[in-house]
């Protein structure tokens, strides 16, 4: 049985303990937090797990045979490396690291122990997402005009990352899944309305070298919880509202059709196709307990795991490069295949 060790027992900490601890194959060994009270609320809970305030107990541990981390984002790279180089599997939280450089040096690191290094883009994990993946890859789509987020709430505040890292980083990662093409530049506007504080609203676009265009909106200071995707091809559209109970993800048989009629020029050229709407069946197994008996079956198996350490660093450049692009006031910022910025 695979040991686990946790790192941060904040927010999404407890969501990752629960879930190792239920999935059979796997126990958590250890839990670290600095602050007391978290830490007591795990004895409470789970009198066997072990606590400490020091990461380092859990890194040593011979027990532990991978270690999560659930830390702030500054942190990610410290904690990351120190596994590795112990021999730890580790699986980070979104995003992967705070610069792309971080990320290469954890992905040569992991390379280097034979390790496996995954990053928490839970989304991708979901049974929405993963029916979306399918149905784009049936070609059923036709060719992919536009990938369309919104994804809006009051609140959370976030002191050390910007609202582009803290909510865009979904929509990246699942755009990074269910799209094939990467893109070749961003803009990126946005603005803070707190003094000192991050930019707490941004609207993103991506540019691709074919005609597919990808806009994102996130922002913290909505009056109303919007979670909705639209991807639009040449054949069918996608609805995903992933606040939605039931049918999360809906296939419309809507779209356009060229008219090239030569006789008579005054005639539309456009026509508009109005088919059915279908919302496929999803099962309601919890990502997070997908995605955690993942980990372990591409430890146990020694298989990269779908969100790797190299998707954790294709989402990092593409918000370091947004960032960028944010501060000259949304300055398009192109970027190589290597995701070298231009």
């Amino acid at each position: 049985m695979l040991g686990i060790g946790i790192i941060g027992y904040g927010y999404w900490g407890p969501n990752l303990v629960r879930n190792f601890m239920e999935v059979g194959s796997a126990r958590v060994v250890g839990v670290c937090d600095l602050r007391p009270e978290r830490l007591a609320h795990v004895k409470a809970r789970y009198p066997t797990i072990e606590t400490t305030n020091d990461y380092r107990d859990l890194i040593r541990n011979s027990a532990i045979d991978a270690i999560a981390v659930a830390t702030p984002v500054s942190s990610h790279f410290d904690l990351a490396l120190a596994a590795l180089r112990a021999g730890k599997h580790v699986l980070l939280e979104k995003p992967l690291t705070a610069t792309a450089e971080q990320a290469k040096r954890l992905l040569d690191e992991a390379e280097r122990n034979g390790r496996i290094l995954m990053v928490d883009h839970t989304f991708v994990y979901t049974s929405a997402v993963r029916k979306i993946k399918e149905v784009v890859e049936t070609g059923n789509l036709g060719e992919i005009y536009y990938y369309d987020s919104v994804r809006v709430n009051l609140g959370l505040f976030q002191h050390d990352v910007n609202v582009l890292w803290d909510l865009a980083v979904h929509d990246l990662s699942i755009m990074d899944h269910v799209i094939p093409t990467r893109p070749c530049a961003v803009s990126a506007t946005g603005m803070s309305h707190v003094p000192g504080e991050p930019e707490n609203v941004a609207f993103l676009t991506l540019f691709f070298e074919n005609r597919l265009i990808a806009h994102m909106h996130v922002n913290w200071l909505a009056p109303v919880k919007v979670r909705r995707t639209l991807i639009g091809g040449s054949q069918k559209m996608i609805v995903y509202d992933d606040l939605e109970p039931s049918e999360k993800v809906k296939i419309y048989d809507k779209g356009i059709t060229f008219n090239n009629n030569p006789e008579n020029v005054y005639q539309m050229l456009i026509d508009y196709r109005m088919g059915d709407m279908w919302a496929p069946q999803l099962d309601l197994t919890e990502a997070l307990r997908t995605e955690a008996l993942h980990f372990i079956r591409c430890i146990e198996k020694s298989v990269p795991p779908i969100t790797s350490g190299q998707e954790g660093l294709r989402v990092v450049q593409i918000l370091e490069a947004a960032t960028r692009s944010m501060a000259q006031r949304g300055h398009p910022v192109e970027w190589d295949a290597q995701g070298a910025i231009a």
